[in-house]
């Protein structure tokens, strides 16, 4: 049994506590904090755990083996590095910090206290997801040409005012920051490392400091071009969170409002997993899909020494480089190569 603690009870957290409370054989929630003191009251009474408004002193306690980090994403490494600094292990939601210098003291904070660092992608797990990783592993595709995303959900204007800090680039970034970063991470886990980006970005709609809309055009090291298209305007709610890849032997499309749903499964070559394609679709309760609990599942056999990290610091990291260089080709207009100069 691995005794859990949470910093931060907004809106992600519900998705940490239905998968702790999911795995109460092996995983005990012991404490929650925020910042705010009727929302770390009210999980606190809701899970019967002690709650906190100080976070130094929560981390005090001695009992915790491993703390869930789901503060503003700017805030990630710094409350990421505490936990680090008294033998904590660490569960960042995405993205683990807005800078790349930041992401980096957080897992060498991880390494030379001997904790292990797990980044939130929880996506990968999505049932969908792991049936194309496999026709790729396969190589069902042969050569792969083309990857392709699309992000077009819906942010109104009173998403962003719930907060001081969300539209900010110091402790949110915007819409692939923040909404779209689980779809770069989901193209480069399945095609592989990126050799440059070319980016445009803008703020069309929302009074933010960040984009709200954007396209990129990624080239990847195998010679797979890829694009993505992101925005937080769509009409009138989250439309597509989509994943296309082809090749010179296949074709799939997985769709839905976040890839929880095939639209299109072709091969040249008969597979049994083709038999799946029904059964690996679902119905997300939100754009956040189900990937949660098997992530913790991962967690909990990683801390028990069963199995490697799905998302460990490093892996996180990826995802972050490719967004700084998407922004960074949108600032400067220019191709960006990878990996970026600090």
């Amino acid at each position: 049994m691995k005794n859990i603690a949470l910093i931060g009870c907004g809106r992600i957290s519900k998705n940490h506590f239905e998968s702790i409370a999911a795995l109460k054989d092996e995983l005990k929630l012991i404490a929650v904090c925020d910042i705010l003191e009727d929302r770390a009251r009210e999980s606190g009474e809701k899970y019967g755990v002690d709650w906190y408004t100080d976070y130094d002193k929560m981390l005090q306690r001695g009992d915790i083996d491993v703390v869930s980090v789901c503060t503003p994403s700017g805030l990630h490494p710094e409350h990421g590095i505490l936990a680090a600094e008294k033998g904590i292990n660490v569960i960042s939601e995405k993205p683990m910090a807005t800078k790349l210098e930041e992401a980096d003291k957080l897992i060498q904070a991880c390494d030379a206290n001997h904790v292990q660092l797990f980044v939130v992608k929880q996506n990968r797990l999505n049932t969908t997801l792991q049936l194309l990783k496999k026709a790729i592993d396969k190589n069902r595709f042969g050569k792969i040409f083309v990857v392709q995303s699309n992000v077009f959900w819906q942010r109104p204007q009173s998403y962003y005012d719930m907060a001081k800090w969300r539209g900010t680039w110091e402790f949110d970034g915007g819409a692939f920051m923040n909404q779209a970063s689980h779809y770069v991470d989901a193209i480069c886990w399945l095609i592989g490392p990126v050799e440059s980006v070319m980016a445009e970005t803008a703020t069309m709609a929302r009074h933010i400091e960040t984009d709200d809309t954007g396209s990129a055009i990624i080239k990847f090291r195998n010679g797979v071009i890829g694009s993505m298209n992101v925005t937080m305007l769509t009409y009138p709610k989250n439309f597509e969170g989509s994943i296309t890849v082809i090749g010179e032997k296949g074709t799939v499309k997985i769709g839905g409002v976040a890839v929880n749903h095939i639209d299109k499964w072709e091969f040249e070559d008969y597979d049994d997993d083709d038999r799946m394609i029904q059964e690996s679709n679902y119905n997300p309760p939100n754009i956040y899909g189900l990937g949660h609990l098997p992530y913790y599942k991962n967690v909990i056999a990683t801390l028990n020494g069963d199995a490697e990290a799905n998302t460990d610091g490093r892996s996180g990291r990826k995802s972050l480089e490719v967004i700084l260089a998407i922004y960074k080709s949108a600032q400067t207009g220019r191709k960006v190569p990878l990996p970026l100069k600090l």
